[in-house]
């Protein structure tokens, strides 16, 4: 019986025959129509230029943004790039995880709580020099403003001491909003099958001599806000009310 969630195998997915398979598939298939669904625009490639691993960590609004997000890298770094899948949507069904694996080069981890087996692989795949995507909202975001992120991101980064790329992905929502996102200001107009987005890769962080992991975790997260309030012009993203008092 195949296993499923936590326990569903991966490795085979970093195996050569799945990476040859992978490749060709977004190099034929999968970047071509994101790039012509989406008119592309990537800024800070040039933040990905220093040593790796890196740990991606992005804000997350559309089921789309991880095709859109891993289009934006350039090829020699999206190849050695894992995605960290959530266990209860992509990997509690044999064919869905199979092609989440195969496609994405995904591990599941339990977006609901701290599992230290998921997290301990994750800080294993980086030790040994892969790339790795993280959403640290959890979900994608059920309003459209960036939500409170979850500490994995600058724990993982605190022990394998991986850079960290604050990443933003712009106006990916208005995109098939009502198949792939959650928040009504993507999913109540009309679905948009082309629209403009942009990736931004902000300048690497890493954990200073100083600082603990939530004074790291909370850094990150302010990184991605700023991006995104720069990058979308609206200087109240990122913000929560509680940010007031």
């Amino acid at each position: 019986m195949t296993r499923l969630g936590l326990d569903f195998p991966t490795k085979w997915g970093r195996g050569y025959a799945a990476r040859f398979i992978r490749n060709l598939y977004w190099t034929y298939y999968i970047t071509p129509v994101i790039r012509r669904m989406s008119s592309l625009k990537v800024e800070g490639l040039e933040n990905l230029e220093g040593r790796s691993p890196f740990i991606f960590v992005a804000n997350h609004n559309s089921h789309l943004d991880t095709p859109l997000l891993l289009t934006a890298l350039p090829p020699r770094v999206r190849r050695r790039t894992i995605v960290a899948a959530a266990m209860d949507n992509f990997f509690m069904q044999t064919m869905k995880a199979f092609r989440t694996v195969l496609v994405f080069n995904a591990i599941p981890i339990d977006r609901h709580k701290i599992n230290r087996r998921s997290s301990q692989i994750a800080l294993e795949l980086v030790e040994d020099h892969w790339n790795l995507l993280l959403y640290p909202e959890g979900g994608r975001s059920p309003d459209g403003n960036l939500q409170e992120f979850k500490g994995g991101a600058a724990y993982l980064a605190e022990r394998s001491k991986a850079l960290v790329i604050p990443t933003y992905i712009h106006e990916a929502g208005f995109l098939r909003g009502q198949k792939y996102a959650k928040a009504p200001l993507y999913t109540r107009g009309r679905s948009q099958r082309r629209h403009p987005v942009s990736v931004t890769f902000g300048a690497p962080l890493h954990t200073q001599d100083d600082e603990n992991i939530r004074r790291f975790g909370t850094r990150i997260e302010e990184s991605v806000a700023e991006l995104g309030r720069r990058v979308s012009g609206d200087p109240d993203y990122g913000r929560r009310p509680s940010d007031e008092y």
